[in-house]
């Protein structure tokens, strides 16, 4: 019998991950000490397969437990260690710009392949790579993909929407979406200028009347939501949505999102926040199914 363990940030998530599996569930006691340090504690016994859910917002800390947790199962005897991260970090930055600049995706890819067996996440940001074994190369690193429980929420709430891309990056996304039911679907054309301004174009697009839902698989700021929800507008929707996949909507991303007519604010469970309507949960337990067999 394997183990899930969980942390308190990400407790409703490792509980629901052991319900699918049928696994027992315990806790990574975790205590930070004035400096900031912290202490690891496990469960005093472990089996020798473990499955560590624990989704990776907010990494710098959690890496390091995470590296304490591996070494402290390692010792204990457990021979399997899965690491289920709804949400992997440090994914994004998978070139260097600029002369200095550190290659974040290989190092942390090849930190977690260092202590776990296995890596499973849900929609990483990857773009000039094909598969997840090239960043994180572990003996199985699988990437999954939020799109059809997505599109099954949707379609609890829209009979025939038209999906809505804010760049050229979410294609993937938009067209296996728009694909689960057939919908129609369009990508905007996106120019970046900083972390914060960004100019969306629109072209083609002649939906009028219709319920428009902009997909992508992240919000952080939520500048290229804003500027595409602005731009469809103009087409005056019956309704206008957004969903993701990582919630993160930074500062008062939402608001300015309702300033620009966005009617909903929808994600997924990947990373805990308010928007929360559908879980990746089942498609994640499948994976660990699949590799445990």
């Amino acid at each position: 019998m394997a183990l899930v363990l969980g942390f308190d940030d990400y407790w409703q998530g490792a509980n629901m991950l052991a319900a699918e599996l049928d696994f027992p569930c315990a806790k990574v006691a975790v205590h930070h000490f004035p400096d900031g340090e912290s202490k690891i504690t496990l469960p005093a016994e472990l089996p020798e397969t473990v499955v560590i859910c624990r989704s990776l917002h907010r990494p710098n800390e959690k890496l390091l437990e995470l590296v304490l947790t591996a070494e402290t199962a390692r010792a204990m005897g457990v021979k399997r260690l899965l690491l289920a991260a709804p949400y992997l970090c440090y994914m994004r930055q998978d070139i260097a710009f600029h002369p200095g600049e550190a290659v974040s995706q290989k190092i942390i890819g090849q930190l977690l392949a260092q202590y776990f067996n296995d890596v499973i996440t849900v929609d990483p940001h990857l773009h000039r790579i094909d598969t997840l074994k090239q960043a994180v190369p572990a003996n199985h690193a699988v990437s999954l993909k939020a799109t059809e429980p997505m599109a099954q929420y949707l379609r609890k709430n829209f009979v025939n929407p038209v999906i809505v891309g804010p760049d050229e990056e979410s294609r993937q996304w938009v067209s296996a979406v728009a694909g689960v039911y057939d919908w129609e679907f369009y990508i905007a054309e996106k120019q970046r200028f900083d972390d914060h301004e960004v100019e969306v174009n629109l072209q083609q697009l002649t939906p009028d009347g219709r319920d428009l839902v902009i997909i992508d698989d992240i919000a952080s700021t939520g500048g290229t939501l804003v500027q595409t929800a602005r731009q469809l507008r103009m087409f005056n929707p019956a309704s206008l949505s957004v969903i993701v996949t990582h919630a993160f909507f930074i500062g008062n991303a939402m608001s300015e999102l309702k300033k620009a007519g966005v009617h909903n604010i929808w994600s997924s469970d990947a990373i805990p926040h308010q928007s929360n309507v559908f879980s990746v949960i089942a498609v994640v337990a499948k994976a660990v199914k699949a590799l445990l067999v």
